[in-house]
């Protein structure tokens, strides 16, 4: 119990939904007590907004009892985005980040060596939409310099993609201030509200406001292959779990067991229903209207083997090489920002083709 309550307790600063989310995961079956964690490995696992589909299966692996199955004992870290989740993991106080991948890649021309061992999105699912109080000013994306713009976090992956966005539309992203809203309610009030013009979501929040405004203007979407081939030219992923290079490798046993919890997840993905997957989830994530109709849309984002395609770290290199000075001259090694080693063991384990 002493380990339920200190969850609460920190989660209690971090907000009621991280609280929510502590007290849910220190109950899910087979959530690991202090008595058992002493024969288990020990995980901190920052990640940027759990109730964020892009970051399911992250959370429905505790609320499935996969970590504890898979032999590792899990602290999940509630952040308001990616890029704050990555400076817990760089500073010490966490372990790995459930996060997007193209991290990896932008850090590394600053001696920030990351690795990404498995992959759990296939594509980033991030959408750039208009304020409902701004629809009819804003129809481009060119119409965005000049205005404020909602991201999870600066420096998130929210935030690539929508200086990604203006560049590719001629823009000088410097000319559009970017303000950390969050991914959910957070996010959809500010937008409500005409707080900021315009914003970088995912879903449910997409959906959500989708439902409730018939005429929400999308400007960007990479939700689906189709539209992601459209946006960047081939795969791009999305969610993983990384962490600094050095950890992996002195931390294989760790690594192996989040891995193997994670593709063991995916595999139950794809076997359920919407609202079977629905139902698993902690309740605090799951009162947005049109959850399952997001869900539904979402589970062809989520991979169903954990490896991460070359094809598509290639073209997260291509994009941050476009955008980022710093990552254009660096001569990235692509290969030491990932590998398939655990994911391809864990496939074998699982019985996944």
């Amino acid at each position: 119990m002493t380990a339920f309550k200190n969850l609460l307790a920190r989660a209690g600063r971090a907000g009621l939904a991280a609280a929510a989310l502590a007290a849910t995961l220190a109950l899910a079956p087979g959530a690991t007590t202090q008595a058992h964690a002493a024969d288990k490995l020990s995980v901190k696992l920052a990640i940027g907004g759990p109730g964020c589909l892009c970051y399911l299966p992250t959370v429905l692996a505790a609320q499935l009892g996969y970590y504890a199955k898979h032999g590792v004992d899990v602290e999940m870290i509630d952040f308001k985005g990616g890029s704050e989740a990555l400076t817990a993991v760089i500073g010490g106080s966490a372990d790995v980040v459930s996060g997007y991948y193209d991290h990896t890649v932008e850090l590394a021309p600053k001696g920030k060596l990351l690795q990404s061992f498995v992959v759990y999105d296939r594509f980033p699912g991030l959408v750039l939409v208009v304020s409902p109080k701004y629809t009819d000013k804003i129809k481009s994306v060119k119409d965005l310099v000049g205005t404020s713009v909602g991201v999870s976090a600066p420096g998130s992956s929210t935030d690539f993609f929508l200086k990604y966005a203006l560049s590719q539309n001629g823009e000088d992203p410097s000319k559009t201030s970017v303000v950390g809203v969050g991914l959910g309610a957070t996010a959809i009030a500010a937008m409500e509200q005409g707080q900021i013009q315009a914003a970088v979501m995912l879903d449910p929040a997409v959906t959500t406001m989708k439902r409730k405004y018939k005429d929400l203007r999308i400007l960007v979407d990479t939700r689906t292959a189709a539209d992601t081939e459209k946006v960047f030219g081939g795969d791009y992923p999305g969610g993983a779990l990384y962490s600094l290079a050095d950890w992996v490798k002195d931390h294989p046993k760790e690594a192996q067991g989040l891995t193997d919890a994670i593709v063991d997840t995916l595999k139950w993905i794809h076997a359920h229903t919407p609202a079977e997957i629905m139902a698993k989830m902690p309740k605090v994530y799951t009162q947005s209207e049109g959850y399952v109709e997001a869900l539904a849309n979402t589970i062809p984002m989520y991979s169903t083997d954990g490896k991460m395609d070359p094809k598509g770290a290639e073209a997260v290199l291509k994009v941050f090489s476009q955008s980022d000075a710093e990552v254009a001259k660096a001569h990235i090694d692509l290969a030491k920002t990932y590998t398939n080693v655990f994911a391809e063991r864990a496939d074998k384990t699982l019985g996944v083709k």
